[in-house]
């Protein structure tokens, strides 16, 4: 997965956001060791400090530990990855409505447009909610 940095919000909460999307997805798996900080800082392209404060907040929220000597690793709790997965999806859900009513798009509209979509139907098969 390659990293995405856009100007427009703190690097460091990007980096937290595509860490833990990448846990979260499964990309990196439960007991995984996550490359040094400066290996990692560098593929980001980012400042090494940028990247240790986002595995710190990555350890604040329990995702990753670290081992002093050995590194940083992938939480092995499950159920931490779990509430994190529901925690995101609660967030992009309540985004996505939030902007879906500043359209106008009430909750039935909304729900029969996502029912369209789902079933293969697109912008272009002009169909009415």
């Amino acid at each position: 997965m390659k990293w995405t940095i856009d100007s427009d919000r703190p690097i460091y909460k990007q980096l937290v956001e595509q860490l833990e999307l990448r846990i979260i997805s499964g990309l990196y798996s439960p007991g995984d060791k996550l490359e040094s900080v400066r290996d990692m800082a560098m593929a980001a392209g980012v400042n090494p400090n940028t990247m240790q404060k986002s595995l710190t907040e990555l350890e604040r929220m329990n995702l990753v530990y670290s081992q002093r000597t050995s590194g940083r690793f992938i939480t092995e709790d499950i159920k931490v990855i779990e509430d994190a997965k529901r925690n995101l999806a609660f967030r992009e859900i309540e985004s996505f409505l939030e902007k879906m009513k500043l359209l106008g798009f009430g909750k039935k509209e909304i729900l029969l447009l996502m029912e369209k979509i789902e079933e293969g139907e697109t912008k272009d098969d002009h169909f009415k909610c």
